[in-house]
């Protein structure tokens, strides 16, 4: 990536990575084939009008079983991207009568409140929801430059009474991104996260005092939310967010000028301090780190990688803490032909492994695959293969609901009306 300018071209934002060149054409294409015998279910196809465009991140899920998403175009405000109109959405679909509804929480509009959001939003502890727009901020519509550089924004339920639900939703910018050396540019895929401190930490692609990137901190006093930038990045490529240890140190990945590492953040009195836990090669061991990581209940690390690998198009890795240095295994490769995985992976209890591919499968149209462990290693499983009209191209993380079902978004396809004939994306769920 090179240049300041960005657009919000929204599946394939700001993606111009030079191994990455051809990954629009392959993805945008809706084959046909077979779908797998899973129990599948399209919740929700996106029509590109209030309800939005090209649901991008993953979900979220509240302990009454609602589920929070974000949209990076449609809605009612006035941008003008080149496939819809609207500058994106956040929405809530709950149950009534065994029906799902949508409802749109927030629609954006493109100036000072934020612009494209990508990342998923999180609920804080005091049960409203906090996210990032990867564009707006400033005051014009639709001009990346003048539109400013993301927000970071908070959406809470002021009535429980009104009989529109979107009104009964305000949203707040907590931080509005200028660009500056000392700021960070482009919260664009990564999820927040509150530290152990309480604090609301991210990290944005670019920008920071060496141009590569922040990892930024949001504190609060009384009513006022306050940004802090305690690291800045070299090489630029950070659009996952981090996870945290029970010490407050940082995990995370980016991909740079060379193939990406993985990295520690740790807190000390001078600042923090950067330690690399392991760098790609770019050849069988995975390259271009573009989800994030998750650990499992012993402390390891898991991650992905979208190209490399034996197969050429990206692998599932672990990193294993090991005499005070950590030990990198690839337990899994993706075949040839394809895009490997563009988000961070879920785990459940027993620890298996859940994520998807953006460009996989009998159609190349994306994946949902399972990782589990047995004493002979680790097991592959196909949950399901896009074909187009269910969806295309799921970039988002995965979403585990209290009974084991599976929840997930696709950035593309579906049946939706308002978009060409890739489609403006889906919801869907699969149960066990």
């Amino acid at each position: 990536m090179n240049g300041e300018r960005q657009t919000c071209n929204p599946i394939f934002h700001i993606i111009s990575h030079t191994r990455m060149a051809a990954m629009a054409i392959a993805i945008a294409a809706v084959l046909t084939g077979p779908m797998q015998g899973q129990t599948f279910n399209v919740i929700y196809n996106f029509a590109a009008g209030p309800d939005g465009a090209y649901p991008v991140s993953g979900l979220t899920i509240d302990a009454a079983g609602n589920i929070y998403g974000t949209t990076a175009a449609g809605g009612t405000g006035q941008c003008a991207y080149e496939w819809v109109t609207g500058c994106g959405t956040v929405f809530k679909l709950s149950q009534s009568n065994g029906a799902w509804q949508l409802t749109s929480l927030y629609s954006f509009a493109g100036g000072a409140d934020g612009s494209c959001p990508q990342a998923r939003v999180v609920i804080g502890p005091d049960g409203s929801l906090y996210g990032t727009t990867s564009q707006g901020g400033g005051t014009y519509y639709c001009e990346a430059i003048k539109d400013g550089f993301g927000t970071v924004f908070n959406l809470r339920m002021t009535s429980t009474t009104s009989t529109t639900p979107s009104s009964s939703w305000s949203e707040t910018v907590l931080h509005r991104f200028g660009g500056r050396s000392s700021d960070g540019k482009w919260p664009t895929w990564s999820d927040l996260i509150f530290g152990q401190d309480g604090e609301l930490y991210g990290t944005t692609v670019y920008g920071g005092t060496r141009q590569g990137g922040t990892l930024f901190v949001l504190g609060r006093t009384n009513r006022n939310w306050k940004e802090g930038v305690p690291y800045s990045f070299i090489g630029g490529g950070v659009y996952s967010g981090v996870i945290s240890d029970r010490l407050g140190n940082l995990y995370g990945t980016y991909y740079n000028s060379e193939y990406g590492v993985v990295y520690e953040l740790m807190p000390s009195t001078s600042g923090w301090v950067e330690q690399t836990l392991y760098t790609f090669q770019g050849g069988t061991n995975g390259y271009d780190p573009m989800g994030g990581l998750v650990f499992d209940q012993s402390g390891n690390l898991f991650g992905t990688t979208a190209f490399g690998g034996t197969g050429g198009a990206g692998t599932v890795y672990e990193l294993s803490p090991s005499s005070g240095g950590w030990v990198f295994t690839t337990l899994y490769n993706f075949p040839s032909g394809a895009f490997g995985p563009l988000a961070s992976l879920t785990i459940d209890v027993s620890g298996s492994l859940y994520g998807t591919t953006a460009s996989d499968g009998p159609s190349y149209a994306g994946s949902v695959f399972k990782l589990t462990c047995s004493g002979n290693g680790w097991t592959y499983t196909s949950l399901h293969d896009f074909i187009g009209s269910d969806g295309n191209s799921p970039m988002g993380t995965i979403a585990l609901d209290s009974r084991g079902n599976v929840w997930g978004t696709a950035s593309g396809g579906g049946t939706g009306l308002g978009c060409p004939a890739s489609g403006c994306g889906v919801v869907w769920e699969i149960t066990p």
